[in-house]
């Protein structure tokens, strides 16, 4: 069947994991919800490719396996790029049959597509040399330790509660799924890609081989939108705007701002190292020289009223 792609705008919207619940129930009824706003979008002819995050996900499918492991020698460990596309797969899963059940409910001629990513990283980022970014189960030091030995991985004592695995977050390089978004939404599908900022993998001399990392999800949201040349990146976050002074008396939203500025509010410390300024960083990524390029930083729910100018943030050249 031959469906239409939308008239308007491309956007890239990145959704967190953490919007999505913490159990496939409850991210069943969430993503029906997300679906709507989304397909609003579709409706008024933007072309949309939706990445997600997967952080608490993950966790639960790595915990399951780690505790099946622990408790029946007939399940084995399962290594976290495995995790990661099993990840996707039910997400994407839920995230496309939502969307696709709300565009049959109002007779848009478009249909979706789920795709399985992986995303090249570099071997010699230097966020290999330390990985500290702590994934999976508590363990004791000796079952750390041997599992350490076992898989190749790297365990560290997390603040005294334990041992847990503990990975890298580095840069993404390349989607190699990309050519198929592209088509894909040439050929009128909203396409559902990089989970979780996708399957981390080296390109080697003997093809792909997947490596256990954490990729910003927002950071291949953006690369994804780049290359597909779209219009805007939706960064969907917990607040409506971006804000000076955030969690102040003297908190005022941002409702607009250059590369400029945001790069002067940085150097001023403005916003969250670990929250807000990595999403600041990965706007200015992704806009670059572009003129034509925009960042809009709202929440879900405010998608529609910040798309109209009446709310979020919008950053640009």
């Amino acid at each position: 069947m031959a469906y239409e792609k939308g008239n308007g705008k491309t956007a890239v919207i990145a959704l967190g994991g953490n919007a999505l619940g913490n159990t496939p129930q409850e991210q069943l009824e969430l993503v029906q919800n997300t679906a709507k706003h989304i397909v609003d979008m579709i409706q008024d002819g933007t072309n949309v490719v939706v990445s997600h995050g997967n952080g608490p996900q993950v966790g639960m499918i790595n915990n399951a396996f780690a505790y099946a492991a622990a408790n029946d020698d007939k399940t084995p460990d399962m290594p976290f790029p495995e995790a990661g596309a099993m990840s996707q797969g039910y997400i994407g899963y839920q995230l496309s049959q939502a969307i696709l059940n709300d565009v049959k409910s109002r007779d848009i001629m478009r249909s979706t597509a789920c795709i399985v990513t992986q995303t090249v990283v570099d071997e010699d980022d230097p966020a290999f040399q330390n990985p500290t970014k702590p994934v999976g189960a508590f363990m004791d030091e000796e079952t750390a330790k041997a599992k350490a030995e076992a898989m190749g991985i790297t365990v560290k004592e997390d603040a005294g509660r334990g041992w847990r695995q503990v990975v890298a977050s580095p840069i993404p390089k390349r989607i190699v799924e990309f050519d198929a978004v592209r088509d894909l939404v040439e050929d009128g599908y909203v396409v559902v890609s990089t989970g979780g900022g996708g399957v981390p993998v080296f390109e080697t001399e003997n093809g792909y081989v997947g490596t256990p990392a954490v990729i910003d999800k927002d950071r291949s949201s953006a690369l994804m939108a780049a290359e597909l040349g779209a219009d805007m990146l939706i960064i969907l976050t917990g607040e409506e705007c971006v804000y000076k002074n955030y969690g102040t008396d003297k908190q005022e939203p941002i409702r607009e701002m250059t590369c400029a500025q945001a790069q002067k509010y940085m150097a001023e410390r403005e916003f969250g190292e670990g929250t807000m300024q990595p999403k600041i960083e990965t706007a200015l990524f992704y806009i670059g020289d572009y003129a034509t390029r925009q960042v809009l930083i709202t929440k879900l729910g405010s998608i529609e009223a910040a798309m109209a100018g009446q709310t979020g943030t919008i950053i640009k050249k």
